[in-house]
């Protein structure tokens, strides 16, 4: 059965048998609710008490409640912490009219029925596709998904912070996303990968609608049972409530206009080992536990900035998906998709610059990447492209 869903046509999957099928009923069901806050866009967001999020579902952290903030967050090395940063915190479409979750009570994306029947399978709902060994940085034509991206590797590294446009990228397939974001990668990308990621993500799949959302993701396994998007699974602990994950950003960049940026900061405390995430310069959003992760639980060994995008090949051709703008990054400033001020932390907790950052495109006819320096920007890069084109057939 097909089912129009606003311009884009999706294909409904029955359930396969009763796992999927309770799987299923214990995405739907829902804890208790304080407060129900509609949203322009058609989400629904529930206000929930903080100790009954998804996370303390996972069995390492049943019965715990979040814990409070880190005293420190990184140091620019010989400065002010970042706290002291004067940046606009970022909007969302479900606080334009003014909603928001009192104190005491965290904002949750509602998943409904369409959302889980959009997927093709019930079990892996909320998740990525499991990944061949090396796709996160290396060419990944196999498995259709195609990056452009900057990494630094060979350290020990302990965060990373970067600001990044955000564009309302068009996705050609429900079978395929385009997503811009950090990961703090570490393992030996087999399948004991560990990644924590998080930036803005449009994919019609998970949520229905060509809008960029803020979503984060983490995985102990390459992709293979542990993690999810957001809130779908026990694991990631929320403590803000302005901030809802999986919402849409709004407003967003405009070609040859005015543009908008998020900056993202990922760290691990160093008194008590989580993995901190920080939009904007507000509040925290929440942690990653430590006890999560297996190579995490000690450092990342590579930090990566990027761009990422679903080639399903439809008609055996190359998707017109975009990345970023849908630009190339030889246009420039106002035009194409950026990442500028590219930080990672050390065992110090200090920010520092991206040294020996590597630019690396898997097809650089249809998404490209071209890096730089100057003292506003210190390290930054354009990314991204059109997909399809006469260059990418």
């Amino acid at each position: 059965m097909r089912v129009p869903y606003g311009s884009i046509t999706t294909t409904t999957v029955p359930f396969h048998g009763k796992e999927e099928l309770r799987r299923y009923r214990k995405i739907m069901a829902q804890v208790a609710r304080l407060k129900k806050a509609s949203s322009p866009d058609g989400d629904v967001i529930d206000c929930v008490p903080p100790h009954l999020q998804p996370a303390f579902e996972h069995p390492k952290l049943r019965g715990q409640k979040p814990e409070a903030e880190p005293e420190e967050r990184p140091k620019v090395a010989g400065g002010d912490t970042t706290a002291a940063e004067e940046e606009v915190f970022p909007a969302q479409a479900w606080t334009d009219g003014g909603e928001s979750c009192p104190e005491g009570s965290i904002p949750v994306r509602r998943t409904k029925r369409r959302d889980v029947l959009r997927s093709s399978s019930a079990v892996r709902f909320g998740r990525k596709a499991p990944r061949a060994a090396g796709v996160v940085r290396r060419d990944s034509t196999s498995d259709g998904h195609e990056h452009a991206v900057g990494y630094v590797t060979g350290d020990q590294f302990y965060g990373a912070k970067a600001s990044l446009n955000v564009w309302s990228a068009k996705v050609a397939s429900p079978a395929e996303f385009s997503l811009s974001q950090i990961w703090v990668i570490s393992g030996s990308f087999g399948n004991d990968l560990n990644t924590i990621e998080a930036g803005w993500q449009v994919s019609p799949e998970l949520y229905g609608d060509n809008s960029p959302r803020f979503f984060t993701y983490w995985t102990t396994d390459a992709y293979q049972a542990t993690g999810c998007y957001n809130l779908h699974c026990s694991g990631f602990v929320q403590t803000n409530n302005r901030i809802a994950i999986g919402a849409a950003i709004s407003p967003t960049s405009v070609y040859n206009g005015r543009q908008f940026d998020i900056s993202l900061l990922i760290w691990k405390d160093p008194r008590r080992g989580h993995w901190w995430l920080q939009l904007g310069s507000g509040p925290l959003v929440g942690y990653w536990p430590s006890n999560l992760f297996t190579h995490l639980g000690r450092h990342a060994n590579m930090v990566q900035f990027g761009g990422e995008v679903v080639n399903s090949r439809p008609s055996g051709s190359h998707t017109p998906t975009q990345m970023g703008s849908g630009h190339f990054p030889r246009e420039g400033f106002n035009r194409a998709a950026y990442f500028r001020n590219l930080q990672v932390v050390d065992w110090d907790n200090n920010l520092l610059p991206a040294a020996s950052l590597r630019l690396v495109a898997d097809h650089p006819s249809c998404y490209d990447i071209q890096g730089g320096y100057n003292r506003a920007w210190g390290n930054y890069f354009y990314y991204g492209g059109p997909g399809r084109n006469v260059r990418c057939p």
